[in-house]
């Protein structure tokens, strides 16, 4: 289906119609309703007479009806409708489609499905004439109109088989496809081959590079405090007097005055105090490496015998660069 851009409808081709009407149960059991789903398959393809139209007539809704296995499609779409597509013939129709088909429309709507899936079911004219290429050579279409669930309706539709135009068979998805490269349907080639090519894949493993201790070590150090201290100093103060008599004799016993004289000493002592913490702790840092590798490809080798014309030699890859 669509990549990018969600387009308005989800389409889906199957080879096995068997497989088809298996993912519309799947569809309508996920909580699609008949008015959501489009069924469309070639009458042939039933094994339904040729000759039968109908034309949205009784007859021809009852043998709709009739030719889809198990009645899965008949239960889930309600009536079914038949039409005539110029160059293919009788088709059968559910859903979405089979009012189109029913009504005549779809054969006057610019060739099988390209009107009906380009009109209100949005889908761009490049890719409806891949679908209709598709249908008409005897492929069943399914679409779906999600609102809102293009990634589920998209899931189930190839969870039972399913591609589309961006992921035919063969074809890897978001390149040029088969039938933009040569000029003519996917299904007019005769043969095909695959190319392969390495790449790398980058798987990233956590490694120990090492690791970190935090302990401790006592180290000394002279440590020098300036410490104010106080003293006491003993001065003597000797000044004259008036001369006056006195009434104590000269004698000779000894007389003394004593001042004790004090100063502040120093003690050291030593106290442990807390002047830092360590902590530790990991966090993650982001870096780019660049890893290189040889790697191989396979490419196509066109060779010539004789006077041939050959187009679409330009890959994938050239397209891109260009």
């Amino acid at each position: 289906m669509a990549t990018g851009t969600q387009r308005s409808t989800v389409v889906g081709v199957f080879t096995d119609r068997a497989r088809a009407e298996e993912a519309v149960q799947e569809l309508h059991n996920s909580g699609f309703t008949n008015d959501q789903i489009g069924f469309a398959t070639r009458r042939g393809d039933t094994g339904a007479e040729p000759g039968a139209q109908g034309h949205g007539t009784e007859a021809g809704e009852g043998a709709a009806k009739g030719v889809v296995s198990g009645g899965i499609i008949g239960a889930i779409l309600g009536a079914l409708a038949t039409g005539l597509i110029p160059g293919v013939g009788p088709v059968i129709a559910g859903g979405l489609l089979a009012g189109i088909i029913g009504g005549g429309v779809i054969g006057a709507a610019g060739g099988g499905l390209i009107g009906a899936l380009g009109g209100s079911m949005g889908v761009p004219e490049e890719e409806a004439r891949y679908y209709d290429q598709e249908f008409r050579s005897g492929r069943t279409i399914v679409t779906v109109k999600p609102d809102g669930r293009y990634d589920e309706a998209q899931s189930i539709l190839r969870q039972y088989g399913a591609y589309d135009v961006n992921s035919q068979p063969g074809v890897a998805t978001g390149t040029t496809t088969m039938q933009g490269n040569t000029g003519m349907p996917r299904t007019e080639l005769d043969r095909g081959m695959q190319f392969r090519e390495e790449e790398l894949r980058v798987n990233k493993t956590p490694v120990q590079t090492g690791q970190i201790q935090v302990g401790k070590d006592v180290v000394e150090e002279e440590r020098t405090l300036e410490v104010p201290v106080s003293r006491e100093e003993v001065y003597v103060e000797r000044h004259p007097v008036d001369r006056r008599p006195s009434d104590k004799p000269v004698t000779e016993r000894e007389q003394t005055i004593e001042v004790p004289v004090r100063e502040e000493h120093v003690e050291v002592e030593k106290q442990p105090v807390v002047f830092e913490e360590v902590g530790v702790a990991k966090r993650q840092s982001t870096a780019h490496q660049q890893v290189s590798e040889t790697v191989r490809r396979e490419e196509a080798r066109i060779e010539k015998v004789g006077d041939v014309d050959v187009s679409g030699t330009e890959t994938p890859r050239d397209a891109r660069r260009g």
